[in-house]
């Protein structure tokens, strides 16, 4: 009956049956997919709703109809069957995180942290609450009827709903009243940790309690059981909290708790659907629900049924057969250096070249040939061919490698940065020029290596490129580096040879510190205690002493008169008596 004709003549209970299947998977760029999950197959997509992440997905009752609010702060009303928008409007001042339809699919509920009641026909806020203070993740009604039933019912007015947000241990229970007054939360079921999954049956007659069962991130489910009838000041907690572990070995290992990843009631509301395990492969498990304990752990030993088959996946990679003949060429420095060769390879090689009565070369040997191995390039004085080097730098500069120019220019030899220069081709000057100028933009350090290059470049190439005509534009970059670099040099060598002077007298005052102390006894004592006639036979002794040594040219001039000689020795006894004095005291 899955024929084309049956679109024709199906009924309306016959569309929602098929519109069952469907299943909306919000994506994170902004459309929307529909999914048969009887057909496995992607049905149609939703486009040009939403700029950014859709966060949350409802169905209406009516089965053409979907809802989905996204990152970009919008509601989006679609019509599946067309795959159109039918109503776009603003939902928030941020991104609205989760929507929930009323019970007789005239409202919806949005949130993003604040909670807005919305009228489907208007598109108007009906109500406004506080929310959370985190972005909310789980919104959804909890009674179908008001409880108050003397008043006439239009639709929304009485009835709870609740609201659970990300990092928040409170899950608030909402109450729509006739008024505006009321904002806050009427009461709140705490947990132990952030809730992942919220699943309730709602309660449809006055005194029927709502059964809640919140997942946390923890892995743990809690089961509540509250009887919605008014405001609630203190926060309740659960009824009973379930858990489930792995059993101890017999060598003593200590149970292991399985997260607990989802739960549902069943339609008897008497029993529970739970998913725990691995995500990749989660088991299903219908226990039946028991409030009357606290606390129950379930003992699963989830190895023996999940077991993750892995072979299979690996009989489908397949490995390359490599032969032993063949040659691989990898880029390397210098040159292409090949995988290690083994002597038997080589062995190979040595018989297919003495084949008799072959007179044209193999391929194999050309590349052979062309191969350049890291063993063979080293000269005997151990450093490597400048055809090498020339070879690699233009390369490196035709496909802007970069390991292959810095293993090249980071050349500190002169011999062979002239050698490279010179041996390559004429053509690769003028990007060797852009390369270097980049290379000493970028990193000061490397200049001492680059200005070898250049001046290499400059010296060997300098008739070619005095011979280009818009060369001055093309070393533009170089022009202004160097200028700059030069404006520079005059400062540096003035703060060169300030900061030398300081060093010089900061290492002289540090060897002055370091001499060892020099022996400051005097040499001549001049005494107080004898008179004043023996203190001046010594000092003139002292005085004549000091002048026999001072002054043996002028006794050699004025022997001839002893009387003019002892004159003048006693005037310069009393003139030089005082300096004398002066200086024995310092």
């Amino acid at each position: 009956q899955d024929g084309p004709q049956r679109k024709k003549r199906k009924s309306e209970v016959g569309e929602v049956d098929k519109q069952l299947d469907i299943l909306a998977i919000g994506t994170a760029v902004g459309s929307i997919l529909l999914y048969s999950t009887v057909k496995g197959e992607l049905q149609s997509k939703l486009d040009g709703g939403h700029d950014s992440r859709v966060n949350c997905v409802r169905w209406h009752q009516d089965s053409c109809c979907l809802y989905s609010c996204s990152d970009d702060k919008h509601i989006v009303e679609w019509n599946t069957q067309t795959c159109r928008v039918k109503c776009k409007w603003k939902g928030d001042n941020s991104s609205v995180t989760c929507l929930c339809i009323s019970p007789d699919g005239k409202m919806l509920l949005s949130a993003g942290r604040t909670i807005k009641l919305w009228d489907l026909e208007t598109k108007e806020v009906y109500r406004h609450f506080t929310g959370h203070a985190t972005s909310v993740s789980s919104l959804m009604f909890t009674t179908v009827k008001p409880v108050n039933e003397s008043k006439p019912f239009d639709g929304i007015t009485g009835l709870y709903f609740l609201s659970g947000a990300i990092h928040d241990r409170l899950l608030s229970v909402w109450y729509i009243r006739s008024d505006r007054k009321e904002k806050n939360a009427v009461m709140s079921f705490t947990v132990t940790d952030e809730p992942t999954f919220v699943d309730l049956t709602v309660s449809e007659v006055k005194e029927e309690p709502v059964k809640l069962a919140v997942v946390c991130r923890d892995g743990q489910l809690h089961i509540f059981e509250h009887i919605l009838n008014g405001y609630c000041k203190k926060p309740l907690t659960s009824n009973c909290t379930i858990q489930i572990a792995t059993p101890g070995n017999d060598g003593g290992s200590t149970p292991k708790p399985v997260p607990i990843l989802a739960a549902a009631f069943c339609a008897d509301k008497q029993s529970l659907l739970l998913v725990y395990g691995s995500t990749l492969q989660p088991i299903i498990e219908k226990v039946s629900l028991n409030t009357s304990e606290s606390h129950i752990c379930l003992v699963r030993d989830i190895q023996k049924v999940v077991s993750l088959k892995t072979d299979a996946a690996l009989t489908k990679v397949k490995t390359p057969v490599v032969n032993s003949d063949t040659k691989v060429l990898v880029p390397g420095i210098p040159g292409h250096s090949t995988a290690v060769r083994t002597p038997a390879s080589g062995k190979e090689k040595k018989k297919n070249k003495r084949k008799p009565g072959e007179t044209e070369e193999s391929i194999e040997e050309r590349l052979g040939a062309l191969d350049i191995d890291v063993s063979k390039v080293k000269t005997p004085g151990g450093l490597p061919q400048t055809d090498s080097f020339a070879v690699l730098l233009v390369q490196g500069l035709e496909s802007n490698d970069a390991e292959i120019l810095n293993k090249v220019l980071n050349t500190r030899k002169e011999n062979i940065v002239k050698n490279t220069v010179a041996r390559m081709p004429i053509h690769a000057v003028i990007p060797l020029l852009h390369e270097l100028t980049k290379r000493l933009q970028g990193n000061p350090y490397s200049a001492s290596v680059m200005v070898r290059w250049l001046k290499s470049v400059f010296t060997l190439h300098a008739s070619y490129l005095s011979t280009l005509p818009d060369l001055i534009p093309q070393l533009g970059m170089l022009y202004q580096l160097m200028e700059s670099r030069v404006k520079t040099l005059q400062k540096l060598s003035r703060l060169h040879g300030r900061l030398f002077i300081l060093v010089t007298q900061v290492a002289a005052s540090q060897t002055v510190q370091d001499v060892p102390e020099v022996n400051q006894t005097a040499k001549l004592v001049y005494e107080d205690d004898s008179s004043e006639e023996e203190g001046t036979d010594d000092e003139m002794i002292a005085d004549k002493d000091s002048d026999e040594n001072w002054d043996e040219d002028e006794e050699k001039e004025e022997q001839s008169d002893e009387q003019d000689m002892t004159v003048e020795k006693e005037i310069s006894d009393d003139s030089d008596l005082e300096p004398e004095n002066e200086s024995e005291e310092e």
